[in-house]
């Protein structure tokens, strides 16, 4: 029986995706400017309208081919619950229409931030950043609301078993749910970010370097497909991204909180099901009131809009932390109030320490990003060299959070003996991956803010604005930069300890399906165990997960050698897409007669056309390479070769996406201090280095690197509902 409670769940959903149409409606309010914003404005709308209508179609065919597959193992093998193949589809759905949301606003908001900009500062930054709330509202909304929906339909329907085994099915088949959002991101953050740096790279190299006009210029062919990529990778990428992780946390941590209270009362298991869910609509409800407290004045500096933001953030994580032991006050938990709150608490401090540290390493306010640009005085090498150090370095604090988090997390609540040890140390790091994740409302809302805030940039340089706009739109487009590293090393952050939530989901998945195959017993240690009572030690020891098999150490290293092979795809991916690129802007500049004096308009939909062209057909491989690699280690190695492949996985990739994200963002940064006066300016030989430094950080921070975090969660996700293949072969 579903309790009156959970009801409050799709209430706060429904709640928050009407906040979100509200501040869209404010948005469309706002004045969109001269009649040449419009027109600017409604190109880069289109192209990224016909580049989503073209990625979908290929989404679509790959969706119902799956579908059709998990449709198979479910009614015909019984390797799956067959609801599984219809949530796959819904849930691919929702994270598909999160980032639709999120593009169509942000394609709308543009040129009315460049309008606001021209009114004040502050205008500026309140209408961005409100339309980037829509998308972190849409997010947090549409994936509550898609899970209550499954929640209320296994319930109503898989009714035959006890309260107790019956809440661990729903949870185990639910887990499995997430595979299509998996799926949606990372199509929609490859080929996005393949999109977006092909046309940033043309567009860098050609009319910046070589014919010295100013970046965003109406002459440069590129610029229009340079901002059409700044939606389609940044905004519909990141909120496909950010629901897939956000979606899975929740699902990881209800999935263990059922296994850790399995011999509890059926009420207390139901609560430690639900109290994530709680977490995440109170955090839902937050982050709308954390929105309206952003705010700043003019003239304000880069660290000065830092602290805008980060005033709306800590207002909603301090209230959520008031809220979470609120939930679980009236949850009532027999001695878990203080440990489940701290676990809440630790999420949430390791997310803002994540935070600080990508702002710390990738802002021009601090020191890392001036010592890069200092390197641009001796050319782009040393630009390069510096930009990797400042990457590389910044790894540490983040990796060094999330295992302090990792470890604090999982020793509060590890309070009871026996294999509930471990079940309840790993419900404890889960709940505090949701309480990183509480505030992903108004995080997302930062990170969304950034390619709105470039493309009023452009759309202000294209239309002439004035010196005064420009320099606004600049300081707003510099502090989306660093806001969009910040919302890297978050997502990456929460990926970690998702996927460590994941990977004992992973675990406990093996027993159902080892039940599901007609199992009933097993031989270890010379005894006969039913597959019933098998714990957590007795799964481990039977299929001999430790560092002296050399399946799990072949595993290991197959996986940390798959998020080097995944980034050297998508990288060598943006290269030639942007080797295309160069030679159509080349060609334009060379064939098309009276481009730089202003007497011709360039073919801006031809570079569009490229750019969609080349990230459709680039990304079919590396996806290939995420989805087939779990399937295949699990034939050959078996389960223990798929907890080694998921562990290489996530540690390579945790510490690359990191360092890939923070050089990249040090890079772009560095280069727009230069653009403020430094080291000579626009047009200095400092200037056309750090624009290379920028150049090669591009694919870094926008295509590999953000991608590796959906590498390492779609891994496991493959792995979770492929487990009774898995188990079959071992």
């Amino acid at each position: 029986m579903i309790p009156g409670y959970f009801w409050l769940i799709p209430l706060s959903a429904v709640f928050v995706l009407y906040m979100a149409t509200r501040f869209f409606g404010m948005m469309k309010n706002e004045p969109a400017g001269t009649e040449r914003m419009v027109e600017v404005a409604t190109y880069v709308r289109n192209g990224a309208l016909a580049y989503l209508k073209q990625q979908y179609k290929i989404v679509a065919i790959v969706f119902v081919f799956v579908a059709i597959l998990l449709a198979i193992m479910a009614f015909k093998f019984h390797l799956q619950n067959h609801w599984v193949p219809f949530a796959f589809i819904t849930a691919g759905i929702c994270s598909g229409l999160a980032g639709f949301i999120g593009m169509q606003t942000a394609t709308q908001a543009s040129s009315r931030t460049a309008f606001a900009a021209s009114q004040s500062l502050n205008q500026g930054l309140r209408v961005a950043f409100r339309s980037g709330a829509v998308m972190g509202l849409s997010v947090v909304g549409l994936a509550l609301l898609d899970y209550s929906f499954w929640f209320v339909v296994l319930n109503l329907f898989e009714d035959a078993l006890p309260q107790n085994d019956r809440m661990i099915v729903i949870t185990e088949t639910m887990l499995t749910f997430a595979m299509g959002t998996s799926l949606q991101a990372l199509f929609a953050r490859v080929g996005g970010g393949i999109f977006t740096k092909a046309a940033d790279v043309g567009a860098d190299l050609v009319g910046k370097v070589e014919e010295n006009i100013p970046e965003d210029d109406p002459r440069n062919p590129a610029t229009i497909a340079d901002n059409v990529g700044d939606n389609v990778g940044d905004v519909a990428g990141m909120g496909a991204d950010l629901y897939e992780s956000y979606y899975g946390a929740i699902l990881a941590a209800a999935t263990l909180g059922a296994s850790a209270f399995a011999t509890s009362n059926s009420d207390l298991q139901m609560k430690a099901i639900l109290a994530p869910l709680l977490i995440g609509a109170a955090g839902a409800i937050l982050s709308v009131l954390g929105i309206f407290f952003v705010k700043t004045k003019e003239n304000a500096s880069n660290l000065e809009l830092l602290r805008s933001l980060g005033y709306g953030i800590k207002f909603s994580g301090l209230c959520i932390l008031l809220a979470s032991l609120g939930i679980f006050y009236f949850l009532d938990i027999p001695d878990m109030l203080w440990r489940l709150w701290g676990a809440v608490a630790i999420g949430l401090i390791s997310g803002e320490i994540i935070g600080k540290s990508s702002e710390y390493y990738t802002s021009q306010a601090y020191s890392s990003t001036r010592y890069v640009a200092e390197q641009a005085k001796t050319g782009p090498a040393t630009v390069i060299i510096g930009g990797m150090g400042v990457g590389m370095l910044s790894t540490a604090i983040p990796v060094l959070a999330v295992v302090t988090g990792t470890l604090l997390a999982f020793s509060l609540m590890q309070n009871f003996g026996g294999e509930k040890n471990i079940i309840m140390g790993l419900y404890g790091v889960s709940i505090a991956a949701v309480g990183m994740l509480s505030t992903l409302g108004i995080t997302m809302a930062t990170d969304a803010y950034g390619p709105i805030a470039d493309n009023a940039g452009g759309n202000a340089e294209m239309c002439g604005l004035g010196e005064e706009v420009r320099k606004r739109t600049d300081a707003l487009d510099a502090l989306g930069n660093t806001t969009a590293a910040t919302g890297k090393g978050f997502a990456i952050g929460s990926a970690a300890l998702t996927t460590l939530a994941l990977l004992a989901s992973y675990m406990s998945a093996i027993k159902g399906s080892m039940l599901n195959s007609g199992r009933q017993s097993i031989i270890l240690d010379g005894n006969n165990i039913l597959v019933e009572s098998l714990t957590l030690a007795d799964i481990i020891n039977y299929f001999q997960i430790h560092l002296l098999n050399p399946n799990v150490l072949m595993g290991l290293f197959i996986g940390a050698m798959l998020s080097f092979v995944f980034c050297g795809l998508s990288i060598n991916a943006v290269g030639r897409a942007a080797a295309s690129m160069v030679e159509e802007v080349r060609r334009q500049f060379r064939e098309i007669a009276g481009i730089m004096e202003n007497k011709a308009v360039p073919d801006y939909a031809q570079c569009v056309k490229i750019s969609t062209f080349s990230a459709q057909r680039e990304m079919i491989i590396p996806s290939l390479v995420a989805i087939l690699s779990p399937i295949l280690v699990g034939v050959i190695l078996g389960v223990s070769g798929v907890v080694g492949l998921l562990g290489g996985a996530l540690s390579s990739g945790f510490v690359l996406a990191i360092f890939m994200a923070n050089s990249g963002g040090a890079w772009d940064n560095a280069k727009k201090y230069i653009e403020e006066g430094a080291m000579g300016g626009k047009g200095s030989n400092a200037h056309k280095a750090a624009v290379i430094g920028d150049t090669v950080g591009d694919p870094f921070k926008d295509t590999a690197g953000p991608s590796l975090n959906i590498l390492i969660k779609l891994m496991a996700m493959v792995s979770v509902v492929v487990v009774g293949i898995t188990v079959s072969f071992s």
